[in-house]
């Protein structure tokens, strides 16, 4: 490897890197503000000033030099800092004097940095300039007099989001950033531009004015609006959840998040179920939670276990669903599910449900097979990982399904099934390439696995992964789903479906876990509801006990790839809310039928005994095993009907973003339809 001095200190650095990742293996901190290593480099700020030799005996911008061998770096000479201090000064030439009133403040790059490289005035004296605001949006404020042009946000937006919506105008002193339309930047993964913007020109619109950094109570958990788990830090206030920040995790989620894992988080204070509630002569009041218990006791002791179901939702933590199946599952009760769309899988290995080649290594893949999936709106970090590896030349990639703009190009092969059996017999350069790949793979989305249909489509996907080596990989879109298939939540001999226990007759008792996706107009069950929003299963219900959210409780959630992941508790249930499993064992109790354990320790203690893969926290197989393509899917008539994507509406696919305000505003501007925000 090569080597270079940093401030008289040798240091190994790879072929490749600039001088700016040169002086940071060496401990040296370099200021700057247009650099982000996940960025192209445009080298515009010029804060990260070095002196070099051999060289020009001048600063030379760090970020957008490639280092060499024997190379001589200077990070702290009189030169350095004399420019630094005038790169600094020059910044601060037209930025408003804002930071009493900025949302930025506490959290600024600038700010910080003008500590350590300004002077206490300014020798200019000119008027500053002012610029207009720009509209970006329901979710970026923006207060463009304060931008510096760093282009962070430009870069982000073209590069890694894959819409190119933000740009730089004019030049020289009239240079502004802005949409080019003058209309809402349309990307789930806009709001990682406030993130980036080193000042406060582009600042949280739903968060703005609601308070200063030193104020919140700052609690590390992870995200349950998709089956990625991203890591994710929960600010609150007091009782209050107050906005949602990405954490870094290489191997998730990068230092990304969707809008609406940032953003619907004003739902989880709003149509909340704060106390249980008893339907009578058709309306519900409020009661005790005595009461309720003793509602729930009466009907299931009256109930055969073959006429009683418990369905888990999609935002269930293993715990709830553990507890569940304990309960009920130890009084005879067959019909569990936690696969509301009716999915096809749950029976065999685990790999069969996995995303095999794990959300990182899927940078490894040369070609992939999208079907029945649209990862944009199913997994928008995921899709900006496939983005990057297509950017940089390394991906081809195929679609069965919708025709969906998924900021990639890719060999479109129909919307079908039928596309799907044919593809091996298709002509053009992604087949022929696909016969000799090194490392292709295959994504099938819960859209292929939903459908009548689902067990012939899983057999020919699979017949289509075996017969090109393909590694196998499911995109799930619910975050409890891994985990509930995980533990068995699936119906056990003889027991029956999600979708056939809320048909007519389906079942006499229904007991819901947040499941709140399903139709359940034509069910004449008697419906006991566990969970958080007034949303479609407690309007249904004959029993409310109301649940606690993912920022109200310790959890275990498994993503897509299999990964455990702890989540924890940000705030206390709303009113008189408990946690889930706390609820089924203070029922077990009035059952006559009490669980083993007390507490969550004691829970997860069974939980990592009974079903060993829990115990294994954060941790995901480097070689998985192989997927056994012959027990997946039976032999069917496919049908004709084309794949749609689990995600009908990205803004509104659970009972919290449906909740939001904000998410309402984005679905409208979304769909073009002016909506009523969910109050």
């Amino acid at each position: 490897m090569p080597i270079a001095k940093v401030d008289g200190v040798e240091v190994e650095f790879e072929a490749g890197m600039n001088v700016l990742q040169v002086a940071e293996l060496a401990g040296k901190e370099i200021p700057r503000f247009c650099y982000h290593e996940r960025l192209s480099i445009a080298g515009n700020c010029r804060m990260c000033l070095v002196e070099v030799k051999p060289g020009p005996p001048k600063p030379q911008a760090s970020c957008a030099l490639p280092a060499a061998e024997n190379m001589e770096i200077f990070t702290d000479t009189p030169m350095v800092r004399k420019a630094r201090h005038g790169v600094m000064e020059f910044l601060l030439i037209n930025h408003p004097l804002d930071c009493p009133i900025c949302d930025q403040g506490g959290e600024c790059d600038l700010q910080d940095q003008a500590m350590g490289y300004g002077r206490d005035d300014s020798r200019y004296a000119d008027n500053k300039r002012a610029v207009e605001e720009k509209y970006m949006g329901p979710l970026i404020k923006t207060v463009m007099t304060r931008c510096i042009q760093c282009t962070r946000c430009v870069r982000f937006i073209t590069e890694v989001a894959g819409v190119p919506d933000i740009g730089l105008i004019s030049r020289g002193e009239d240079v502004e950033i802005t949409t080019y339309l003058d209309k809402a930047v349309a990307s789930e993964l806009s709001a990682n531009v406030i993130d980036l913007c080193p000042v406060g020109a582009l600042t949280s619109k739903p968060y703005a004015f609601n308070a200063r950094p030193w104020e919140l109570k700052k609690t590390e958990s992870v995200d349950v609006m998709d089956a990625l788990g991203s890591a994710i830090r929960v600010d609150a206030r007091g009782p209050a959840v107050l906005r949602v920040l990405p954490r870094t995790n290489e191997a998730i989620n990068e230092e990304w998040i969707s809008d609406k894992t940032r953003y619907a988080v004003d739902g989880l204070s709003r149509q909340r179920l704060d106390r249980p509630f008893i339907r009578e002569n058709g309306k519900l009041r409020a009661a005790t939670w005595a009461e309720a218990f003793d509602a729930v006791a009466t009907k299931v002791q009256a109930t055969s276990p073959d006429r009683i179901g418990v369905i888990a939702g999609d935002l269930q933590d293993a715990e709830s669903m553990k507890a569940a199946k304990d309960l009920f599952g130890g009084m005879g009760v067959k019909s569990l599910d936690c696969r509301q769309d009716g999915m096809a899988l749950g029976a065999g290995q685990r790999e069969s449900w996995l995303f095999n080649s794990s959300l990182q290594g899927i940078e490894d893949a040369d070609y992939i097979l999208i079907v029945g999936s649209n990862p944009r709106l199913e997994a928008p970090v995921l899709n900006a990982r496939l983005r990057k590896r297509w950017l940089a030349g390394a991906l081809k990639v195929g679609v069965v399904g919708e025709a969906a703009d998924l900021t990639y190009e890719y060999a479109y092969f129909g919307s079908g099934p039928a596309a799907l059996s044919g593809l091996a017999k298709a002509k053009g350069d992604f087949v022929t390439g696909l016969k000799t790949a090194k490392a292709p793979a295959i994504i099938v989305g819960a859209g292929a696995l939903n459908r009548p249909d689902s067990a012939a489509v899983l057999q020919a996907a699979a017949g289509l992964a075996k017969a090109f080596g393909m590694s196998w990989n499911v995109l799930h879109t619910a975050a409890s789903r891994v985990g509930g298939l995980d533990l068995g939540f699936t119906p056990a001999e003889g027991g029956k479906t999600a979708g056939e226990l809320v048909q007519k007759g389906g079942a006499d008792l229904l007991v819901l876990l947040g499941a709140d996706e399903m139709d359940l107009s034509k069910t004449g069950a008697f419906v006991v509801y566990v969970g958080t929003h007034g949303d479609a299963g407690a309007h249904r219900a004959d029993v409310i006990l109301p649940g606690a959210a993912y920022t109200e409780k310790n959890g275990l959630y498994v993503n897509t790839e299999g990964r455990v992941q702890m989540g924890f508790r940000a705030v206390f249930p709303k009113g008189e809310a408990k946690e889930d499993w706390s609820i089924l064992r203070a029922l077990s109790e009035k059952l006559g039928a009490k669980l083993p354990y007390d507490t969550l320790d004691q829970l997860r203690a069974k939980l990592f005994v009974d079903h060993p893969t829990f115990g294994r926290i954060d941790y995901v197989p480097e070689t998985p095993a192989a997927v056994d393509f012959a027990a997946l899917g039976r032999k069917g008539e496919l049908s004709d009907a084309p794949f749609a994507s689990a995600m009908k509406s990205f803004y509104l696919s659970n009972p919290i973003a449906r909740a939001s305000v904000t998410m309402a505003e984005c679905a409208s501007l979304a769909s073009g339809v002016t909506k009523i925000a969910a109050e």
